[in-house]
């Protein structure tokens, strides 16, 4: 009985963590600039990706193979944040910002590399 709700639950998490990940890519595919495609497949990606490691720890029923999925989760949930900052930091710092169609630049007034100051 346990075993079959614990398969429900996977098979869910699983079609869930794949559906997350199928909007990930579409919006890397058809959003306009770079910040909006990184927010989708840092965002979206790793929600998908989280959910289809926790189908993985919950539907196998090896004790190593679920620590490492979980594992794996963890550090994912820490890694992509961190990675999609620093992206996005280094395109601001790099690219022409008459380029850049940006409504608020806020780092720009806190010493930014184009800072007037």
């Amino acid at each position: 009985m346990i075993a079959a709700i614990a398969i429900y639950a996977g098979c869910i998490l699983l079609l869930l963590g794949a559906l997350f990940s199928l909007i990930a890519a579409i919006g890397v595919v058809r959003l306009p600039d770079l910040y909006t495609r990184m927010h989708a497949a840092s965002k979206a990606g790793a929600v998908g990706g989280g959910l289809v490691l926790l189908a993985v720890a919950l539907l196998c029923f090896d004790v190593g193979v679920g620590l490492r999925a979980i594992i794996g989760f963890v550090f994912l949930l820490l890694t992509t944040p961190v990675s999609a900052h620093l992206l996005a930091r280094a395109s601001y710092r790099t690219t022409d910002q008459l380029q850049m169609k940006m409504v608020v630049d806020e780092l720009k007034t806190k010493g930014g590399p184009n800072s007037a100051a």
